[in-house]
């Protein structure tokens, strides 16, 4: 002979009526959901770590009961997994060249967009002092979206695109932009830093080679063959103090800040992932930002 359930037999003798599930009205049921609180049949329980839950609370967050964000796929590094993971490359790729589009029809703004410590500027008469020390800070981000020749941008647009998609999938887009920007910064810094005043530096050069660090760094960090990236690197350095008219210290300056943000960002714990990455990022911020004060101070 069929029972009911204790809890269904009072609910009867007490004239309340039995709660139905929320798929199936036509089915009364005793248990509920333990994330959402409606009733649910046998045919609609779940099994979650503890108790039941309800089709749409698993759809909702994988059943894990976490909020549904948690339950997303997420890079090696921690971030979002993209469904284009290349979309921030291919946004630098176009505005570098969509800055160097510009210069060729108004060459004046190399002028204008170059980093360039201090230095003076006869044109337009009587002329002015120029240059980051002047408060030109500027200088500093344009520079690194500024090419004027073609086997420049050529060579720099390469290197991003081939190293950028592949960091970019790894890391996710804000992480991957951070690296990018942040490097380019440092590159810039460290120019500033050494090169004469009134020496004038542009190019992506010291980011693409904060890529070429964080490249390797990654490499190391899922155990690949490493020798392709550190020959190709290796062959870049050579190039970077043996041909003239490039600004070693960008090269250099972006290369240290590469590597050390990507040892943050793929070396940290899970538990403190979030905080050692921000403070990797920080960091290198922040060194950047001493040494370009510290170098306007001495300039002015």
């Amino acid at each position: 002979m069929d029972q009911q359930p204790p809890g269904d037999r009072a609910a009867a003798g007490s004239g309340v009526p039995t709660p139905t599930c929320y798929r199936h009205p036509d089915r009364e049921t005793g248990i509920s959901c333990t994330r959402c609180g409606r009733p649910i049949c046998p045919e609609c329980m779940v099994s979650a770590s503890v108790g039941f839950q309800c089709p749409d609370c698993v759809r909702q967050g994988s059943g894990t009961g976490h909020h549904p964000a948690a339950a997303r796929p997420r890079t090696l590094a921690g971030g979002a997994v993209a469904a284009d993971p290349r979309l921030v490359t291919k946004i630098l790729v176009g505005i570098n060249l969509a800055v160097f589009l510009l210069v060729s029809v108004r060459p004046a703004l190399v002028g204008d967009l170059t980093l360039l410590g201090l230095a003076w500027d006869p044109s337009p008469p009587p002329g002015s002092v120029e240059g980051v020390a002047e408060g030109q800070w500027y200088r500093l981000v344009t520079s690194m979206f500024l090419h004027q020749e073609v086997v420049h941008i050529g060579f720099n647009m390469l290197g991003l695109w081939w190293l950028g998609g592949q960091l970019e999938a790894a890391l996710g887009r804000s992480r991957y932009l951070a690296l990018y920007l942040l490097s380019g910064l440092a590159g810039g810094a460290l120019t500033y830093l050494i090169a004469a005043p009134n020496q004038g530096s542009l190019g992506a050069s010291g980011a693409v080679y904060g890529l070429f660090g964080a490249t390797a760094v990654l490499m190391r960090r899922m155990n690949y063959d490493m020798r392709p990236v550190l020959v190709l690197l290796a062959i870049n350095m050579v190039f970077t103090f043996t041909w003239g008219g490039i600004a070693w210290e960008a090269h250099v300056g972006g290369l240290i800040a590469g590597v050390a943000i990507a040892v943050g960002m793929v070396h940290a714990p899970r538990e403190r992932r979030t905080a050692v990455q921000v403070g990797a990022c920080a960091l290198v911020l922040l060194a950047s930002i001493g040494i370009i004060v510290a170098r306007t101070m001495s300039l002015t």
